[in-house]
């Protein structure tokens, strides 16, 4: 049976967030949205919303206090080439001009910006017929789907396919569309099957063991996540990102110490399905150890987390 919070911890649990610098502000909520609303087998307690609910869910997000929302797209159908991640009446697209229109500007929306969810291949990039990945004619294809996402009513569009010089070519495209909008660069995304849970949402189960390592950054290489972050920064970018969180804080650490830039760190779906499932066999104490996660993720200097436990640390800031 899993261990229960008792209510007295709530005050032991809320200062321990304050020492570490925790605030509401910090945290970004993901909204996986498809056509039609179904639970995440490998993420106990969260579920995909329907078009139809999307500002449901995000009511529920806003009414815990959370300002910023990510939007992860999970269509009905795909293609070889990707290209309906860029349609204006994408599922993405279509979510976030409704969030915009009853949320207004009082909920931030970021947006993902990658051809994973949207092709056969489960690629972050447009493979060739040998399988390999084609980095310059996806950058073409991403900075058409972030000026469609902005179009849609994006605050902030978020790039994560780890294809060389996205920040750039999604700069100068927003910047020739006419439309503005913040980055934020999924700068170092490491190579991990700590992902796997994610895929099993947003993909058919073929896809959740991909091998993502010839454009994702290698574990056992923090020189390559620094070069890839200045890089990011160099091109345009206005905040980048370190993923998974738990096994890089050091790198989180050590890219604020560096470059002293707007910094975000994502608590994916692993760290998330790990945490749960030990909980629901009470094998640790599940309270505390997303409050300990997210505080440390904080402490080793995010300025912003993106965590599918942001709703459950909101009761505690």
């Amino acid at each position: 049976m899993a261990l229960r919070r008792p209510e007295t911890r709530l005050g032991h649990f809320s200062e321990y967030l304050k020492l570490c610098g925790l605030k509401k502000e910090h945290l970004v909520s993901p909204l996986f949205v498809s056509e039609n609303k179904r639970s995440i087998g490998a993420m106990p307690g969260l579920s995909i919303s329907s078009l139809d609910d999307i500002e449901k869910y995000a009511q529920n997000i806003s009414d815990r206090g959370i300002l910023s929302v990510i939007l992860f797209g999970v269509p009905s159908r795909r293609s070889a080439d990707g290209k309906i991640a860029m349609d204006a009446e994408g599922i993405v697209q279509k979510a976030t001009s409704r969030i915009r229109s009853h949320f207004g500007s009082s909920l931030t929306i970021l947006t993902d910006v990658c051809v994973c969810q949207y092709n056969t291949s489960g690629h972050c990039g447009i493979a060739d017929k040998d399988g390999r990945i084609n980095n310059d004619s996806t950058l073409e294809l991403l900075a058409g789907i972030a000026v469609s996402q902005v179009q849609a009513g994006a605050d902030i569009v978020a790039p994560s396919a780890m294809m060389d010089g996205q920040v750039q070519a999604i700069r100068t495209k927003l910047r020739d569309s006419g439309v503005k909008a913040a980055i934020l660069s999924y700068s170092a995304k490491h190579s991990s099957s700590l992902y796997a849970p994610f895929r099993s949402a947003a993909f058919a189960k073929s896809r959740t063991e991909l091998d993502k390592s010839s454009y994702q950054v290698s574990y056992a290489n923090p020189r390559q996540a620094m070069r890839e972050i200045e890089t990011d920064i160099n091109e345009g970018a206005d905040m980048v990102m370190i993923k998974p969180a738990m096994a890089y804080l050091d790198l989180i650490r050590m890219a604020k110490d560096t470059f002293d830039f707007p910094l975000a760190a994502q608590n994916v779906s692993g760290e998330y399905a790990m945490i749960k499932a030990a909980g629901i066999k009470g094998l640790i104490d599940e309270h505390e150890w997303k409050v300990n996660t997210l505080g440390s993720i904080r402490r080793a200097g995010a300025d912003r987390i993106i965590s599918y436990f942001a709703t459950d640390i909101a009761e505690y800031v």
